[in-house]
C-alpha cells in the first residue's frame, strides 16, 4: 500500500462512517489544539520521552464531547468544519494529515468505532508498559522483538525479558544507547531488522507520516501501540495494544 493509498483509504472510511450515521460533512464542526506537555501527559517520572524533549507534539480534536489525539511533528489549530478536513491534501500537508487523523479518533470514539483515544498521563505510560510486556508474555512465544519509534517506558522494560532492537527516525535519537540498547536509522536498518525480529512492536504515530506503510502487509506479525492509531486500526485490520485508562 502507498501513502496515497493509505490516506485516500481513510478518508473514504470517514465518509462511511459519517454517511452510515446520517451525519453530513458540513454540520460536524471539530476543534482542534496542540496541547503543552504537561496537558498531554502530566508529570511523569521519566523525563524523556518524546513529547518531553520537543520533538513531537500532541494535537488533541473534539468532536461533541469526544476527544481524539494523535502525536505529530506538526501540530495546529483549527475551529471548522470536517468538510474541510475531509477535503484537505493529506498526501503532501503535514497539518492536514495530523489534523485528520485526530479528528478521525474523535468522531470515531463518538460514533462508538473506537476506544482509547486520549493518551495517558502520569504514571499511565509506566502501567501502560507493563500491561504490554504482560501480553506479550502471554500471547507469543518469541525472543526476538524490533520496536519501531523509541517509548522509553516500553523499550525499558522489554529488555528485561526480551533481546530488543530499536528503530527511529529522529535524528538526535539514533545511535544514541538507550536502556542498554543502540538506537538505530529506521530506514537504513529497516531491511534488516525485518529478516531478524520474530514479533515487531511499532508505534501508531506511525500512521502521521505515512512510515505505517512500511508495517503493513509483510511477512512478519505486527501489533501497533498507543492512541494515535485508535480511528484508523478498524479501517486497516490492524492489532494494537493501548491500556490507558482514560
Amino acid at each position: 500500500m502507498t501513502k496515497k493509498e493509505l490516506y485516500d483509504k481513510l478518508k473514504k472510511y470517514m465518509y462511511k462512517l459519517l454517511k452510515e450515521n446520517n451525519l453530513e460533512e458540513e454540520s460536524i464542526c471539530i476543534q482542534a489544539k496542540g496541547l503543552s506537555p504537561e496537558e498531554a501527559i502530566g508529570i511523569t517520572e521519566r523525563k524523556d520521552y518524546p513529547i518531553l524533549t520537543g520533538k513531537e507534539v500532541m494535537l488533541s480534536a473534539e468532536f461533541d464531547g469526544a476527544k481524539g489525539q494523535a502525536f505529530t511533528s506538526a501540530p495546529c489549530e483549527y475551529n471548522g468544519s470536517i468538510k474541510n478536513i475531509l477535503e484537505s491534501d493529506l498526501l503532501e500537508n503535514e497539518y492536514d494529515r495530523s489534523l485528520f487523523i485526530a479528528a478521525l479518533n474523535a468522531v470515531a470514539l463518538r460514533l462508538g468505532k473506537a476506544d482509547k483515544t486520549v493518551h495517558c498521563r502520569n504514571d499511565g505510560p509506566e502501567k501502560c508498559a507493563t500491561s504490554i510486556r504482560e501480553h506479550l508474555s502471554a500471547n507469543y512465544d518469541v525472543e526476538k522483538i524490533a520496536l519501531i519509534g523509541f517509548q522509553p517506558a516500553i523499550l525499558a522494560i522489554l529488555t528485561e525479558s526480551y533481546t530488543v532492537r530499536v528503530l527511529d527516525l529522529n535524528p538526535l535519537n539514533v545511535g544514541q544507547i538507550k536502556s542498554g540498547v543502540k538506537v538505530e536509522d529506521g530506514n537504513d536498518a529497516y531491511e534488516d531488522m525485518i529478516k531478524w525480529a520474530d514479533l515487531i512492536i511499532c508505534t501508531g504515530s506511525t500512521i502521521c507520516n505515512g512510515s505505517i506503510v512500511d508495517y503493513l502487509d509483510i511477512d512478519k506479525e505486527v501489533i501497533f501501540f498507543g492512541t494515535t492509531l485508535s480511528g484508523a486500526a478498524p479501517c486497516l485490520g490492524v492489532k494494537r495494544l493501548c491500556f490507558t485508562e482514560e
